[in-house]
């Protein structure tokens, strides 16, 4: 089956390696000529786990391919995924969708016969309509362009697996959709017979379940970062109370992990997106707990700063700081929403030298914050530091022997704000050790 893919960017790109993977002929569609480049060669301009093994493969065979032309994408195919990003608006936290219509309105003039537009970008409720009216407006084959929903549920680092291997695969589309759920069907066959839960829905259901997806794994996040604070002002330990929690398979443990919060470009973007949605439809009474949620969320990075202020006194000029992680989340080179990089840009305002290290992020960080100091090595990354926070709890940090570093710092303190190290294990080591919500 041939089929296209509008925007090659992180979601884009993902969609058309694993759509290849499944069997089919995909061509892939970015207006930025360098992205096309690298893409064609095998390999993405970014890093996601499998992403470029995937890429290797099917370019190497041409089951896979990229261009810079709209025209040659509607030729190429009835069936267009459009997976372009949909950002915050500059000063708000409505999506800006101006590359999903810029998308649709190039892409309409090429498309002179029968096809199903599928839309897998995160939108407010209420898109679709807007993006079915430009199409019968602008395309030449008009009435006969079907839009369909497609929404994403990706996490990014474990992105591809979650593609071939979906917890569920929603398609939304209008009253008359036959050929399009067929189509569609079709496309994403060897998913469905592996026993996927297929929910077919309207559009505005297919709209609101990756924002309210995201919401609920925001809200839950900020829920045990609250019993975090609740811990450290009792004495009780957060990690033990989630575990507890977890063991109710109403509330479950997966997905609850105190720590310094969430960040990234998925939960803060698509809580935000999803109350200014509500508040445009009045029903913004109904998400004040999204908004706590929010508010939760930046306290912990908050705390972070308090506690170093703490151990460090509170004029942090002349302090030496090391920050181990720049990326959002550990797998992933990804520093939007970094809470790491939040934090250590905060305590470099309020004076402190600032050291960072990270396995794949930094070159991103260097681009954002050129102010801050960068090592590649973990270990000589605390060499004189006063006090050293551990931000991004990549695997390689919780194998590190804190009796290497302690007579490398001025001071052995470290803040643990992922709850990852062997709190026990530091402390014997001479250690001052201080983890979010524990003793």
């Amino acid at each position: 089956m041939k089929m296209t893919v509008i925007g090659c960017g992180y979601l884009g790109a993902t969609h058309a390696a694993c759509m290849a993977e499944l069997g089919h002929d995909v061509l892939g569609m970015d207006s930025d000529i360098d992205k096309v480049a690298i893409l064609n060669s095998g390999r993405a301009p970014f890093f996601e786990r499998d992403l470029d093994d995937l890429l290797a493969k099917h370019t190497a065979t041409g089951r896979l391919r990229f261009t810079a032309s709209y025209g040659e994408a509607a030729d190429f195919a009835d069936l267009h995924f459009i997976g372009v990003g949909t950002p915050p608006q500059p000063g708000t936290d409505a999506y800006d969708l101006t590359h999903l219509f810029d998308a649709v309105t190039k892409l309409a003039p090429g498309l002179t016969a029968p096809a199903v537009i599928a839309v897998k970008s995160t939108v407010p409720v209420g898109t679709a309509p807007r993006v079915a009216e430009l199409l019968r407006d602008m395309a030449p084959a008009g009435d006969l362009i079907e839009v369909a929903w497609n929404p994403e549920f990706l996490r990014e680092s474990f992105a591809v697996d979650d593609t071939l291997r979906p917890d569920r695969l929603v398609l939304g589309f209008n009253s008359d959709h036959s050929w399009a759920e067929a189509l569609l069907r079709q496309a994403f066959a060897k998913i469905i017979e592996s026993g996927t839960p297929t929910l077919v829905t309207d559009w505005a259901t297919a709209e609101l379940a990756k924002g309210a997806a995201n919401s609920f794994l925001a809200t839950k996040i900020s829920f045990i970062n609250a019993m975090a604070e609740v811990c450290e002002k009792s004495g009780a330990n957060v990690a033990e109370l989630a575990n507890i929690l977890g063991h109710d398979h109403r509330i479950g443990r997966h997905g609850m992990r105190p720590g310094l919060g969430f960040g990234g470009g998925c939960l803060p973007k698509d809580l935000g997106g999803f109350i200014t949605r509500a508040d445009e439809l009045d029903a913004g009474e109904a998400v004040g707990i999204l908004r706590e949620a929010a508010m939760v969320n930046a306290r912990r990075r908050q705390r972070v700063i308090d506690l170093a202020r703490e151990e460090l006194g509170p004029d942090l000029r002349g302090k030496r700081i090391t920050v181990w992680g720049a990326a959002f989340k550990p797998e992933t080179d990804d520093i939007r929403d970094s809470p790491a990089l939040a934090v250590a840009q905060a305590l470099h305002d309020l004076g402190a030298t600032i050291t960072i290290t990270d396995p794949k992020a930094l070159d991103n960080a260097r681009k954002l914050h050129p102010e801050l100091d960068y090592v590649e090595d973990p270990i000589a990354a605390v060499d004189d530091a006063d006090l050293l926070l551990h931000l991004t709890e990549w695997h390689q940090y919780s194998t590190i022997d804190p009796k290497r570093l302690a007579t490398r710092t001025t001071s052995p303190k470290v803040i643990d704000a992922r709850g990852t190290l062997n709190t026990d294990q530091w402390r014997d080591a001479g250690w001052m050790t201080r983890a979010l919500g524990r003793p």
